[in-house]
């Protein structure tokens, strides 16, 4: 394609809670592109961000595209028209569109892309970007999309997986979505390892599909372009679906947890990891969740585990010294609670001994001896025989050195599954060829 720019853009917060999706735009706006012969350089890049900001929709997804065009101006336009008839701004959205015409990005961009990932950045932050570096924007609302937008156009993978969405009829918006269960099992069976978090095997729960009013029907996670196109045949529905795409993503890859936190860095919503000792016994409390605290460099952190993480019992088993490895959001003090890191792993470091004093056991009666009372010793109730000490035991722990992570049915969108512990994907050849776009036929 002579003469043609290559143009970047970048766009997110154009749904709210009662409806439409960020992708969909997309989705969208990639059926026009295609008809205007634009030719895409990569797939579409969902990129999730900081997961602990308080006013996000869902998953913090913003999304990117890269094209090369002839008519850059024309596309522009186009795509503002779509911003603002597919954005649910009555409803709360602040949708943000952001142009950037270049091969190259630029290292300032990928540096607020990474502190977008765990912190939580100001709006107006944002639109100051965007003049400093005469960016092209176009925005309703506050402006919050504007984060999203660059960031996601900024975003250098280092990790990477894919997302099959498959989307709705109008018609069908907001309706209850009907899918065999048993097909989602069967398509997680045979499509393992490549597709990953489909269905919950221990809550017979499926989890490809959202609970929303949105106009995603379902959304398979993998590795592979293949396998997700496989994967779509095996599932069973009678609902007729408007079509799909296929994502790049950093879903899956625990990049919110890169951060390791320090004293400065420990403020409410961002999201990190840190390495401590235990400085008491947790404990349990109403509706079964669990809380203790770490001490790192001379200081303390409060850290939470939640139920429905089926981290609980992990959480419990740790005593004092213990040193573990935890990462999650920082959740902002209150007048009530203070300050706390809300836990996504446990990676246990190091187990003390479990060390505990005892009254000494009544070898004849297999009793143990009672007190007589403060430096007397101990006496058997039954038989008489006396002993001057306690006796030490070592109780066997439960727990051992390694990472333990949340039930399937709690990870984020960001979280890494176990099927993706030490995997690292980096090289994905993009090619046109790929049924990685489709609408399917009335």
């Amino acid at each position: 394609m002579d003469s043609a720019s290559i143009l970047n853009i970048g766009f997110d917060d154009t749904d709210s809670p009662k409806g439409m999706c960020t992708t969909f735009l997309a989705y969208k706006i990639v059926d026009y592109l295609k008809k205007q012969d634009s030719e895409f350089l990569d797939f579409p890049r969902l990129i999730r961000f900081n997961p602990n900001i308080p006013w996000k929709t869902r998953g913090n997804g913003a999304v990117s595209l890269k094209i090369r065009t002839k008519n850059p101006s024309k596309i522009k336009n186009k795509i503002k028209n779509f911003v603002s008839r597919y954005s649910d701004t009555q409803n709360g959205a602040n949708p943000g569109l952001v142009f950037y015409e270049n091969k190259i990005i630029p290292s300032y961009f990928t540096e607020f892309s990474e502190l977008a990932l765990w912190q939580l950045i100001n709006r107006n932050e944002a639109k100051k970007f965007a003049q400093k570096n005469d960016l092209e924007i176009f925005y309703k609302g506050n402006g919050q999309g504007l984060i999203g937008a660059i960031g996601a156009i900024g975003y250098q993978f280092y990790d990477y997986t894919l997302e099959l969405l498959s989307y709705r009829r109008p018609s069908k918006f907001g309706k209850e979505r009907k899918i065999s269960s048993e097909s989602v099992k069967t398509m997680q069976q045979k499509t393992f390892p490549y597709t990953f978090n489909s269905f919950d095997s221990k809550k017979s729960r499926v989890l490809i599909t959202p609970h929303g009013p949105d106009p995603v029907f379902y959304g398979i996670r993998g590795e592979k372009v293949d396998s997700l196109l496989s994967a779509t045949k095996i599932l069973e529905t009678d609902e007729k679906l408007a079509g799909h795409m296929i994502f790049k993503s950093n879903q899956g890859t625990d990049d919110h947890l890169k951060n390791t936190f320090t004293k400065s860095t420990m403020k409410p919503y961002s999201s990190g990891i840190i390495t401590g000792t235990l400085s008491y016994t947790p404990k349990i409390k109403k509706g079964g969740h669990v809380f203790f605290s770490i001490k790192c460099n001379g200081d303390e952190l409060q850290c939470a585990v939640y139920k429905p993480t089926g981290l609980s019992s992990i959480a419990l088993a740790l005593i004092p010294g213990d040193t573990i490895r935890v990462g999650g959001g920082i959740r902002k003090a209150s007048k009530i609670h203070p300050r706390i890191l809300n836990l996504e792993f446990i990676d246990i470091i190091d187990l003390k001994r479990n060390i505990v004093k005892s009254n000494p056991l009544c070898k004849k009666c297999n009793k143990k001896m009672k007190s007589k009372g403060q430096n007397q010793g101990y006496q058997c109730i039954k038989c008489g025989k006396v002993s001057k000490n306690k006796i030490v035991l070592e109780i066997p722990r439960k727990i051992k050195q390694q990472l333990y992570i949340p039930d399937v049915s709690a990870h984020r969108h960001l979280s890494r599954p176990l099927t993706r512990l030490g995997k690292i994907n980096q090289k994905l050849k993009f090619d046109e060829s790929f049924s990685w776009f489709c609408v399917y036929e009335n």
